[in-house]
């Protein structure tokens, strides 16, 4: 957005309600959601019971639109647009917990213009903290208004049953918004899906080494829904709860210097931190988390699945050698909000171990017997050469082009991967933790990363990479 010392009456754009397209990562097969077959055994009542109680909030990424935070601003801006985000949260509650009596006139006075009225004043103060340090963005106005979104009504797999003795899903607990998620459309078998994955050709100058941290699976149960990158200082930050693996301290209120400082889960004395949303099995089962602000009281139910592997490998360029990222380099992969914001920033993949060259991007794999389900994190692999952060977490580091090559201004640093597999049987229903409003949606999946890695570790690990070895 651009900054303007004078700040003028903004007008109010509506939104429109908009459908997410299913694409599979890499130029591949297109898979578009349909309900038409599930919807035809459906009566008309029922079908507007389903249409009405299945609506989720969309509201504008303020966190996205604010790429240009002067330094001096960024704690009051974080905590409001954390702020923002638990407004969304609670409206939504409001939401599904009305159901099918939520009319346009309900949704309108008792939803709707409420959170417009919240988020303006929230987006007021942040205006008035960045007119105190710097200047004001223009059009912040513009990010007030939200709409309703429908959803497909809540149903099991296709082709998918409860393993036998299997309890039905538990019911959410008490004061919780209905389940949403996930739905019938967001699976598909993986042996549907045609080959999909591409990769830039290397070329003389690659860097075709790897490097790799081995930090386990999240034995230690080191769990909570803070995102100390997005909103620092903000307990329950996510509205979700994350794996984390490497560093033990992270959390809402960890510094560069805690984390420095503390112990980590990889073998070889890397203290990044890595962490993603947790993938829970939806079998009825009350996880320790029910009653708890980014378990069961936002939607997220059922038990916790630890992964079966979890591994954390830097890979090179393909056109370039690497250089060393800076120590405490911020890089978050996906958008925890795609489901409303658009897939634009949606970057997850998943698919099933024995199928990897099959990636989908918002659809969960059904994998057939003996085959592990797969999430992969490829990060940004590009970095300005000067931030370790933005205000939006996402403009100092980019992805390189199809060919391999990074954008002008930007240099090649180790790409990490972070790839998680979980043993699921067959037709179980399953789903990764979300911001209640995004319905467990698989396009809202993401990873965050911390580098703290000591200096001479990341030079150890880009020597490594530059020189076409395998370590770690």
């Amino acid at each position: 957005m651009r900054n303007k010392k004078r700040h003028k009456r903004s007008r109010v754009i509506g939104l429109t309600v908009v459908g997410v397209t299913a694409l599979a990562v890499g130029g591949g097969a297109l898979l578009m959601t349909d309900n038409d077959a599930s919807a035809a055994r459906q009566s008309a009542g029922q079908r507007q019971t389903s249409a009405r109680a299945a609506m989720t909030v969309k509201c504008p990424d303020a966190a996205t639109r604010l790429s240009s935070v002067p330094q001096q601003a960024r704690p009051t801006v974080d905590k409001e647009l954390a702020t923002m985000d638990s407004q969304v949260a609670d409206a939504y509650q409001r939401l599904a917990a009305r159901g099918a009596g939520a009319d346009q006139d309900w949704v309108r006075t008792r939803v709707l213009e409420p959170l417009t009225a919240q988020r303006r004043g929230a987006l007021n103060r942040i205006g008035n903290e960045m007119d105190r340090v710097s200047s004001r963005p223009s059009g912040l106005g513009t990010l007030a208004p939200c709409t309703v979104q429908e959803a497909p009504p809540a149903a099991t797999p296709a082709g998918a049953a409860p393993a036998a003795g299997t309890a039905a899903p538990a019911a959410p607990a008490a004061g919780a918004p209905p389940q949403s998620g996930p739905v019938r459309a967001d699976f598909v078998d993986i042996r549907k899906v045609r080959p999909n994955v591409k990769n830039p050709r290397t070329r003389a100058n690659a860097s075709r080494g790897t490097f790799s941290s081995r930090c386990g699976r999240n034995e230690n149960k080191h769990f909570n829904s803070d995102n100390v990158i997005v909103a620092p200082g903000v307990s329950n930050g996510a509205h979700h709860m994350h794996d984390y693996v490497g560093n033990r301290d992270t959390g809402a209120f960890s510094t560069n210097d805690g984390l420095a400082a503390a112990g980590t889960t990889c073998t070889n004395g890397d203290r990044s931190t890595h962490y993603w949303p947790v993938l829970r099995l939806q079998d009825g089962t009350k996880e320790v988390d029910a009653d708890q602000p980014g378990g069961g009281t936002e939607g997220n139910i059922g038990r916790i699945l630890r992964p079966a592997t979890a591994s954390i490998t830097f890979r090179g360029s393909a056109v370039s050698k690497v250089v060393e990222m800076p120590r405490f380099l911020r890089i978050i992969t996906g958008d925890a909000k795609s489901f409303t914001n658009g897939t634009a920033n949606a970057n997850a993949s998943w698919s099933c171990t024995g199928f990897e060259n099959r990636q989908l991007k918002d659809k969960y794999p059904l994998c057939p017997k003996g085959s592990k389900v797969v999430r992969t994190f490829a990060f940004q692999s590009c970095w300005d050469g000067k931030n370790t952060d933005s205000a939006n977490h996402r403009t100092h580091v980019a992805f390189a082009d199809a060919k391999g090559t990074c954008p002008s201004g930007f240099k090649a640093i180790p790409q990490l991967i972070q790839r998680i597999t979980y043993k699921v049987a067959p037709g179980s229903l399953f789903a990764v933790d979300s911001f209640p409003e995004q319905l467990h949606k698989p396009v809202t999946d993401h990873g965050d990363f911390i580098n703290v890695m000591s200096n001479s570790l990341m030079r150890k690990a880009v020597k490594c990479i530059n020189t076409a070895r395998r370590c770690g």
